[in-house]
């Protein structure tokens, strides 16, 4: 927008300004992230993973810009080439011919990811009740700070006390139970 003076319509996991970019679904149902950045990349996916290197030509996908211009069309191209393999096919070979790319992970695949372990991002937590909950660590450690793993409060174990800190009197937050706002 700083130099358009449009804004870039939403486009999920595309990218507004790099086509192609986004996900994609394998023929085994596991969607697969893939970015081509420059016209190198470009030329080795229409060659070694499209099979068309005359694409690489085409005036409708030559350039970045009109790849996103025609965003729909080479969408279309890879969603059917990507389709007709596995997803371990597809991503051996994007990687053979230097194309980013990775799977995408459904919440329980990303749980049981074996980098959280290695890298020791788990934290029992206590919950009310006594139980406890495994919890991960926020995700960007900061040097010189320990993040908070505490105990996940009770509802309203706090309420009082805040309600002080703000100015209320211990009448003021009695009378705010009593009738049930608190």
């Amino acid at each position: 927008t700083a130099y358009s003076g449009a804004q870039p319509p939403r486009v999920g996991t595309r990218h507004a300004t790099i086509a192609p970019y986004g996900t994609y679904t394998a023929a085994d149902g596991r969607d697969v992230l893939l970015s081509v950045q420059n016209e190198r990349e470009w030329a080795a996916l229409c060659e070694r993973f499209l099979g068309d290197p005359g694409l690489t030509d085409d005036p409708r996908f030559a350039t970045g810009p009109a790849r996103v211009s025609n965003r729909e069309e080479v969408d279309a191209l890879l969603a059917g080439r990507i389709a007709a393999s596995g997803s371990g096919e597809v991503m051996a070979l994007l990687d053979a011919i230097g194309i980013a790319n990775a799977p995408v992970n459904d919440v329980k695949q990303f749980l049981e990811h074996p980098v959280l372990a290695a890298r020791d991002r788990w934290r029992e937590v206590a919950v009310p009740g006594g139980a406890t909950v495994e919890a991960l660590l926020p995700p960007v450690d900061l040097a010189g700070t320990t993040p908070r793993m505490g105990a996940v409060p009770a509802a309203g174990e706090h309420t009082g006390r805040i309600l002080a800190e703000l100015g209320y009197t211990a009448g003021q937050i009695d009378e705010l139970r009593a009738d049930g706002a608190v």
